[in-house]
C-alpha cells in the first residue's frame, strides 16, 4: 500500500489502524498441491483470477487479534465469493507479528486467524498468501536502530530497513518461513518494500559509492557531484535483496511464489530479471480508473502472470472522517480496466481488529466477483493487438526522479494525461517501456502503426534513435514536448529557435479554445507542414505561433507537438483539448475500427486463442476528486457506432443482444443502443 497525496497518508492511516486497535513466476512444487486436508489443488498464481487481500497491520496494542474470527465465517466468504486466492495479514509496517511467532514479537493472539484461514481454504482449494511487510519495519527499526537505513544526516530512519544490513538475513527470512512453514502458504505478497526503500548512507553503501566514483564525499541532491550513481548503487542493493529473500523461500519451499509489491510495475520500470513469481500492485485515491489504466497497461506489457488491486474503501483525509466504503458500481468499473488488459484483479477489505468480516461487505465482494467472473474466458491472458503505442521512459523517471523508486506522482502526468486523452477518442492504447523498445530480441515494437512520445524529461539517445529507425520504416510518431523538440529537430522538419519557456498559449479547436498554457518550445518550419497554431490569447485572426507539425521522415511520419498537452490534459481534461488529440491523430493513423461514442467509452482491441475481441468500458462518472470520493450509479451510454469492414461482423458476448448494422460508404456500421458497463464484442 502506497502513500497518496490525495486521500489518507500511510501515516495517518497507520494511526487511524493503531487506534482502533487500542479501542477495542513460480515452479510447481508441494506448497500448490492438494493435501489430505484439502480435496482439490489450489492454483498456481498464474492460473487465478481473482482473489481477496485481508490486512490488518498488527501492533503493540492489539488485545483481540482473531476473537470474532471462526471457520463458519471464513466457510460463508468463500462459498459465496468463490475467490481463487486470499491473502491474509502476517506481518504489517508496524512490524509486529499476526501470528504467535518464535521470531519476532506477537500482540496478545486471542484465535490464530491464519490457522483458521489455512485450515478452511484448504478445504476449499484457494491458495493462501500473506500480506507481509518488508523494507518497512517499525519494531525492527526501535529494536535494532543500527539495522536501520541511515538518512542523509546520518541518523537512523524510523520505518526504512536497510536493505544492506542485517535485517533480510537476521529477521526478515526467517519471519517469512517460518510462516511459510507453519501454515503451509502458497505465498507471499510483500508490501512495503520498492516504493519504502530511501536511499541509504550507511558504510556499505561509501563504501560501494567511493570505489565506483572516486569521490569520498556522498552526494545530498541532484546538484551534488555522484548523485545518479549513489541513487543507482542503492538500486542494486534493493535488487540484490529481493533476489535474497526470494531464493531463500525458494529454496525453503519449492513452489512458493512470491511478489514484491509494484516491482516491476510504472514504479520500477526495468525489465523483469529479478524471479519474482508474479507481478501485483495496489491501486488507491482519487482517479483510480485514470491510474489502473495506465499501470495495467505497464503490466500488461511485461509478459509476466500480473494483477491489480483496488481499495474497496476510500480514505477521507480532510475530515479526519476515516474510511467510506465504495459500492460494488465503482468496483466493478475499476475490474474492467484492468480485466481488459488480460490481468486479474482483486478486492482489498479490512477486517476489524478481531477479524470480524461482515456479510454485508461479503455480498458486495460476491457481485464483484460474479461481475468478474463472467468476463473471465474473455479476458484472462488475452493479447493485445497493435494499434497505439504510447512510450513510457524509464530513463527519463530514473535520471530526473530524484528517488529510487516510484511513486513518481506528477512526474507520470505526461504519460498518464495523453493515455486518457487517446482513450477518450476510442483509440486502443498499449504501454510500450523504453527497456523493452531498445531490446533487439523482443518483437512487436515495429507492429505499431503510431507510437506516441509523452513529453518526458528526458527519453535519452538510444531510445530516441530506435524511434527514429521505427519511423524510417514506416511507423509514425508523436511527439510532445519542448525537450523533445530539440531532440528530434532534423526529423521534424523544423528549426529549434531559443529555449523552452513559460507561454500563455490557446488554440482553437471543437467548441472554442484549448487552455495549453505551459513551457513551449519556439520552432520554425524547414519544410514540416504547420498543422496547428497556438495564439497567446483567445483571439484566433492574427498569426499565431506554431503549436504542432508534420513532417515526412522516411517511410513514415512525425508530428511534432512542442508543448506539454499531457500534463494540461491530465491537470483539466479539457474536452477541447481532447478535439486536438483526435484531430491530430487522424493525420497520421487508422484504426482498425473506427468507433463513434461519447469520450467516456474506452475502447480495448485484443486477441485470445486467435479470436479477436473489442472491449467497451463504460467510464462514466469515474471517481475523480475528493469531495465524491464513491460512485453509486453508472449511467448507460449510447448510441455507439462502429465502423467495420463489410466481411467483419461484431457480436456481443455479455450484455446486448442482436445489434443494429447497416451498408455504409466503406464498410458496414454496427450500432449499439447502450452500453452498461463492459461489453465484449467478438469480431468475425
Amino acid at each position: 500500500m502506497i502513500t497518496n497525496d490525495h486521500g489518507l497518508s500511510r501515516r495517518n492511516w497507520l494511526k487511524l489502524i493503531a487506534g482502533a486497535a487500542a479501542t477495542q513466476f513460480a515452479p510447481q512444487g508441494s506448497a500448490l498441491q492438494s493435501t489430505a486436508s484439502g480435496p482439490s489443488p489450489r492454483k498456481l498464481r498464474s492460473d487465478c483470477y481473482f482473489g481477496l487481500h485481508f490486512d490488518l497491520h498488527p501492533v503493540g496494542t492489539d488485545t483481540v487479534l482473531g476473537r470474532d474470527l471462526t471457520e463458519e465465517m471464513v466457510t460463508s466468504l468463500l462459498d459465496q465469493v468463490k475467490p481463487d486466492f486470499v491473502q491474509y495479514d502476517c506481518k504489517g509496517h508496524p512490524g509486529w507479528m499476526g501470528y504467535p511467532s518464535a521470531v519476532q514479537k506477537s500482540p496478545p493472539i486471542v484465535h490464530d486467524s491464519l490457522a483458521i484461514w489455512r485450515k478452511v481454504t484448504l478445504q476449499h482449494g484457494v491458495a493462501l498468501y500473506i500480506h507481509f511487510s518488508g523494507v518497512w519495519d517499525y519494531l525492527a527499526a526501535e529494536q535494532h536502530p543500527d539495522w536501520a537505513a541511515l538518512k542523509a544526516d546520518g541518523k537512523p530512519d524510523t520505518r526504512a530497513m536497510s536493505v544492506f544490513g542485517p535485517y533480510p538475513d537476521s529477521l526478515m527470512i526467517p519471519e517469512l518461513e517460518e510462516a511459510a512453514d507453519r501454515y503451509e502458504l502458497d505465498g507471499a505478497w510483500v508490501d512495503g518494500d520498492c516504493w519504502g526503500v530511501i536511499p541509504d548512507y550507511g558504510p556499505e553503501v561509501a563504501k560501494r559509492f567511493r570505489a565506483s566514483t572516486g569521490l569520498s564525499q556522498l552526494p545530498k541532491t541532484e546538484v551534488d557531484p555522484g548523485w545518479h550513481e549513489f541513487l543507482e548503487i542503492n538500486r542494486e542493493g534493493y535488487r540484490e535483496y529481493v533476489r535474497r529473500y526470494v531464493a531463500a523461500l525458494h529454496r525453503r519451499r519449492p513452489g512458493f511464489q512470491i511478489a514484491s509489491n509494484w516491482l516491476y510495475t510504472t514504479f520500477v520500470p526495468e525489465r523483469p530479471e529479478i524471479g519474482v513469481d508474479y507481478l501485483s500492485g495496489d491501486c488507491l485515491g482519487n482517479g483510480e480508473v485514470s491510474r489502473l489504466r495506465l499501470e495495467a497497461r505497464y503490466l500488461a506489457s511485461t509478459g509476466k502472470t500480473w494483477d491489480l488491486m483496488t481499495w474497496a474503501f476510500q480514505s477521507v483525509d480532510k475530515s479526519g472522517l476515516g474510511f467510506v466504503y465504495k459500492p460494488a458500481a465503482q468496483m466493478q468499473q475499476e475490474a474492467s480496466v484492468v480485466l481488459a488488459q488480460g490481468g486479474a484483479f482483486q478486492l482489498y477489505y479490512t477486517p476489524t481488529r478481531a477479524g470480524f468480516i461482515d456479510d454485508r461487505l461479503v455480498k458486495i465482494m460476491a457481485t464483484v466477483s460474479d461481475f468478474c467472473r463472467r468476463r473471465q474466458k474473455l479476458c484472462h491472458h488475452s493479447e493485445s493487438v497493435p494499434q497505439v503505442a504510447l512510450l513510457f521512459s524509464g530513463h527519463s523517471l530514473y535520471r530526473n526522479g530524484n528517488r529510487l523508486f516510484g511513486p513518481w506522482d506528477a512526474a507520470l502526468d505526461p504519460a498518464r494525461g495523453i493515455l486518457d486523452a487517446l482513450l477518450e477518442n476510442q483509440l486502443s492504447v498499449d504501454i510500450l517501456p523504453d527497456w523493452q523498445l531498445l531490446d533487439p530480441n523482443l518483437a512487436g515494437n515495429s507492429t505499431y502503426p503510431l507510437l506516441v512520445v509523452p513529453e518526458w524529461v528526458d527519453i535519452g539517445q538510444e531510445t530516441s534513435q530506435a524511434l527514429r529507425a521505427l519511423a524510417k520504416a514506416g511507423s509514425s510518431l508523436m511527439v510532445i514536448g519542448a525537450r523533445n523538440a530539440r531532440l528530434f529537430e532534423d526529423a521534424l522538419g523544423v528549426s529549434v529557435s531559443g529555449e523552452p519557456s513559460e507561454q500563455r498559449a490557446f488554440v482553437a479547436a471543437g467548441e472554442g479554445f484549448a487552455n495549453v498554457s505551459g513551457t513551449w518550445q519556439q520552432v520554425e518550419p524547414r519544410g514540416a507542414e504547420v498543422v496547428l497554431r497556438r495564439f497567446p490569447d483567445t483571439n484566433s485572426t492574427v498569426d499565431g505561433t506554431t503549436a504542432v507539425s508534420l513532417h515526412g521522415f522516411g517511410k513514415g511520419r512525425i508530428l511534432g507537438v512542442y508543448g506539454p498537452i499531457g500534463s494540461i490534459f491530465a491537470d483539466t481534461h479539457q474536452p477541447q483539448l481532447q478535439a486536438v488529440v483526435r484531430k491530430l491523430c487522424a493525420r497520421v493513423f487508422t484504426p482498425k475500427y473506427r468507433i463513434e461514442a461519447p469520450p467516456t467509452v474506452e475502447a480495448v482491441l485484443r486477441r485470445k486463442s486467435g479470436q479477436e475481441y473489442l472491449h467497451l468500458i463504460n467510464t462514466t462518472g469515474m471517481q475523480e476528486g475528493p469531495d465524491y470520493p464513491t460512485v453509486s450509479y453508472i449511467p448507460p451510454v449510447g448510441p455507439i457506432r462502429i465502423l467495420v469492414p463489410e466481411t467483419k461482423r461484431l457480436s456481443p458476448q455479455l450484455e446486448l443482444g442482436q445489434v443494429e448494422s447497416r451498408n455504409v460508404e466503406g464498410g458496414l456500421e454496427i450500432v449499439l443502443p447502450l452500453l452498461h458497463q463492459h461489453e465484449v464484442l467478438r469480431v468475425s
